[in-house]
């Protein structure tokens, strides 16, 4: 597989050939109704509260199954799926680095990277209370510690990082409170800007890092003043470009992981961040070094000295001891697998294998998979929190909701693979 069809799995195909003309003939006074169907907002994009939620009071992890829109709500301490819900939209990459420790309650809301923007959903009816269209399908946010911002990075053709109001308490949530356009910067070849591709924010909330596709950069983000504090060159070291998309920060602040898009299997960085300001790198891993193929996405053990790539290529997760800057093992995972979720306690990472329709349950402690929970069609993104819908109060959202969704393309998400995803950038 070529570099351009890993990263667009789908380009070249027409969203509306997806679709049926027997569905769209059959289903388009449907269509009509409910497209207008939904929380009534105030036109900003923010839509407003209704009734209160009920919730239920357990650690829980949301599977996000691309194929079919739907939403698996996981209880961690029973291992099994509680509920599926028709979301009409599906998250890649939804925010997991801080939101776990933040989701407390019905109001707090679940950060999304859907169609060509974000959305916040209240956790407590999984209906959308924020929207915000970046002019890109390729979209990463994560939240700051203090839950109180949300830091986006859009790809292109937008090349551009916006700062939005997440508090849910605060008159602006939901709305841009800073933009950084970056397309002057440039990019590699004929792209038109540097392709920041992904954020994870340090944990001292002043500084979030982006590693840029096409710039063959790290910039480094000041949070206060949403600029480019720092911008790093990062050279490649088996290919004509180092290529970094995906980063990881590691809990302590010391350690960022940075995945790189680089050569045939791809490349994994281990940087040094304990000045959070001037990142540097250590070093570079390789297929040479025992890593696995075409890592994706990463996240930090709760000791914050193990990292965990995960490697689709390979069918497995990479596991780095980040002290010694080299791989100490490998865990198959029987399928491919871009991203993962710990649990509220950080004690065990979900991680959904999208070929098999499955979470694969990997415990720190054990180093090693405990348990397989069947999911919805081709799971990919996932996030916690500490609460989740009350048992039966959020229903499936009807056969119509479904069948608007397949004909607009709405609730579509940018990702890696072999998802049904259909996003257009």
């Amino acid at each position: 597989m070529t570099d351009e069809a890993f990263r667009y799995p789908n380009r070249g195909e027409d969203a509306d050939d997806r679709v049926s003309r027997r569905l769209l003939l059959a289903g388009s006074a449907a269509a009509g109704v409910t497209a207008t169907a939904g929380c009534s907002g105030d036109g900003s994009g923010v839509t407003t509260d209704g009734p209160p939620a009920e919730v239920t009071d357990r650690d829980t992890v949301f599977v996000f199954n691309t194929g079919e829109g739907t939403v698996s709500i996981v209880d961690t301490g029973d291992g099994a799926v509680v509920d599926t819900v028709d979301l009409g939209a599906s998250s890649s990459f939804p925010s997991n680095q801080y939101l776990p420790g933040l989701t407390d309650s019905a109001r707090d809301p679940l950060w999304l990277n859907v169609g060509r923007g974000v959305r916040a959903l209240a956790v407590g009816t999984l209906s959308e209370v924020a929207a915000v269209d970046t002019g890109s399908g390729a979209n990463w946010q994560e939240l700051t510690p203090d839950g109180e911002s949300l830091v986006v990075s859009a790809r292109e053709p937008a090349h551009t990082q916006y700062l939005i109001d997440a508090d849910r308490d605060s008159d602006s949530f939901g709305s841009v409170t800073a933009e950084l356009d970056r397309t002057d910067e440039g990019g590699r070849g004929d792209i038109d800007g540097p392709g920041p591709c992904d954020v994870t924010v340090h944990p001292d909330g002043r500084f979030a890092y982006v590693p840029d596709l096409y710039g063959d950069t790290l910039t480094v983000l000041d949070l206060e003043e949403f600029g480019a504090h720092e911008q790093v060159d990062v050279p490649p070291v088996v290919a004509d470009a180092a290529a970094p998309w995906m980063g990881t920060v590691a809990p302590d602040g010391d350690t960022l992981l940075v995945e790189h898009d680089e050569g045939a299997d791809g490349t994994e960085s281990v940087w040094d961040t304990s000045d959070p300001g001037a990142p540097e790198e250590v070093v570079r891993l390789t297929a040479e070094d025992g890593m696995g193929r075409r890592p994706l996405t990463s996240e930090v053990g709760p000791d914050s000295a193990t990292g965990y790539v995960f490697t689709p290529g390979s069918e497995d997760v990479t596991v780095l001891d980040l002290a010694a800057g080299e791989v100490s093992g490998r865990i198959d995972l029987g399928g491919e697998a871009f991203v993962g979720t710990w649990d509220p306690d950080h004690e065990r990472l979900y991680v959904p294998v999208q070929t098999a329709d499955e979470v694969a349950v990997i415990d720190h402690d054990e180093g090693a998979v405990v348990d397989r929970i069947p999911v919805g069609s081709a799971p990919y993104g996932a996030t916690a929190a500490t609460v989740r819908p009350a048992e039966g109060s959020v229903g499936d959202r009807s056969a119509d909701r479904r069948l608007y969704r397949e004909l607009s393309g709405e609730g579509t998400t940018y990702c890696i693979g072999n998802c049904a995803c259909g996003h257009q950038l």
